[in-house]
């Protein structure tokens, strides 16, 4: 913390509004740890009950974090508005962005098609009492999951805004703050933070190429996790899709713990370029989730939920007093795109030129000795001795790339490389660049 800043209050209510403030203005650094309770009591005069209760309130809104026996440090990523909204860093004017997580422009359908055919066949104005989840969209995604296999069954589905949209209503409507989530290492960086804000407590599963690996996750669920959250293919940041093998094993696993939240994310969809392999319904409380924003644009904030009725019935409900519904007007176009056969023949030309140029990638990566993984969706995990090394060298060679502390929680360091923005002929370059800036020479073989 800055020696210029001094924390203030004399009630937990004043002691966590001081210390919120300084880390909104940065005054107070990010990931840095903060005074022990009791010395911070002695200084501000008040008791130790009083400052644990301030942290505890930053704690359950994500604004700072447990760090074993080295106390209480601010989170890498706060959930606060400020200056600096992301630790990733700006992008300079002429190097490539490769750091993004975004999907091709260059690839996406053109929506405007679609938004006239709407236009033109929207009907009358949309009342209050209309506007839910369309019969329509809910009546063809119900054949579409059943035909990637999803065991649809007695199961409802629901639109919500979007897959991140759908996880936190899935939690609040199942946890409370407290309750242990086990999470991917590494995973969706944005997920690690609404787990924080939501003031859960993530325990972290390992990943491989493969899928979460069993033996974590069994251990995630003896230390009584209350929901888990598997992404089936296209996992952000290490491409892992689970296989037909590893989705059995961990359906044994989840079918002793049938109180378990289980959220099943395919946010990739039709781009993931891998078969689905689908774990549930195998809990008594289960969800799978399908993004429409990766094949068809992140303006198109919409995903259908499948799940258990209870479920789905609580995330309705949740949303009526809050957003209340996804438009209809992006449900509807949602609809048209799904029956559009050109943009299906778009969307699967988008998926294979991900592919091509992920393998490609991979491939030369690992031909110069550097660990890459990416078996599926527009992302490539690259282990690395020390990533904040790696990602200042290789932007002053011209590339931004994601530092993997922004999804690891205690697994080794790496890098994240989003393909989207990358042409064929760039990726000798780039490889070169990767492989000079992390010095593989130096590099431990990864326990996979």
């Amino acid at each position: 913390m800055s020696a210029q800043y001094q924390v203030s209050g004399d009630s937990a209510a004043s002691i966590s509004a001081s210390i919120e403030t300084g880390v909104r203005k940065g005054t107070i650094d990010w990931g840095v740890p903060l005074p022990p309770i009791r010395l911070l009591a002695a200084d501000l005069q008040v008791s130790p009950a009083t400052v644990a209760k301030a942290y505890q309130d930053l704690r359950q809104r994500g604004v700072i974090e447990s760090d074993g026996r080295r106390g209480t440090r601010v989170r890498s990523r706060p959930p606060i508005s400020g200056d600096r909204v992301a630790l990733r860093l700006p992008v300079p004017e002429g190097v490539l962005d490769l750091s993004s997580g975004e999907p091709d422009l260059r690839l996406l359908p053109p929506l405007g098609h679609g938004l006239h055919a709407v236009a033109e066949s929207n009907g009358p104005p949309q009342g209050y009492a209309s506007a839910v989840a369309m019969p329509e969209l809910i009546d063809l995604a119900r054949p579409r999951l059943e035909a990637d296999g999803v065991p649809m069954g007695d199961a409802t589905i629901t639109a919500t805004s979007g897959t991140l949209d759908a996880i936190e209503r899935l939690l609040t409507a199942h946890l409370r703050p407290g309750d242990a989530v086990a999470v991917e290492d590494p995973g969706w960086a944005n997920v690690l933070d609404l787990v924080a804000a939501l003031g859960l407590r993530p325990v972290p599963i390992t990943v491989n190429d493969q899928g979460p690996d069993p033996e974590s996750l069994s251990e995630a669920l003896r230390s009584g996790v209350r929901a888990v959250l598997i992404t089936v293919r296209a996992q952000n940041p290490t491409g892992a899709a689970v296989t037909a093998t590893r989705a059995a094993a961990l359906r044994d696993i989840l079918i002793d713990h049938p109180s378990v939240l289980l959220i099943e994310d395919d946010h990739a969809a039709e781009l993931a370029g891998a078969t689905l392999h689908c774990l549930g319904p195998v809990t008594g409380s289960w969800a799978f989730i399908r993004s429409a924003s990766k094949p068809f644009g992140p303006d198109l904030r919409i995903a259908v939920v499948a799940g258990d009725q209870t479920t789905i019935a609580r995330v309705v409900g949740r949303m009526r007093v809050g957003a209340g519904w996804v438009s209809t007007v992006l449900q509807r176009l949602l609809l048209r795109l799904w029956l559009d056969d050109e943009v299906t023949a778009q969307v699967s030309a988008a998926a294979a030129d991900y592919t091509r140029r992920r393998n490609a990638l991979c491939h030369a990566l690992r031909q110069r000795g550097l660990p890459a993984h990416g078996t599926t969706g527009i992302n490539a995990w690259v282990h690395v001795p020390d990533e904040t090394r790696t990602v200042g060298l290789l932007r002053d060679a011209g590339y931004a790339v994601a530092p993997g502390s922004l999804f690891r929680i205690n697994t080794p360091p790496g890098i994240r490389i989003t393909v989207s923005p990358l042409d064929d002929d760039a990726i000798p370059a780039l490889a070169d660049a990767v492989s000079s800036a992390a010095h593989p020479a130096h590099l431990p073989t990864p326990a996979r």
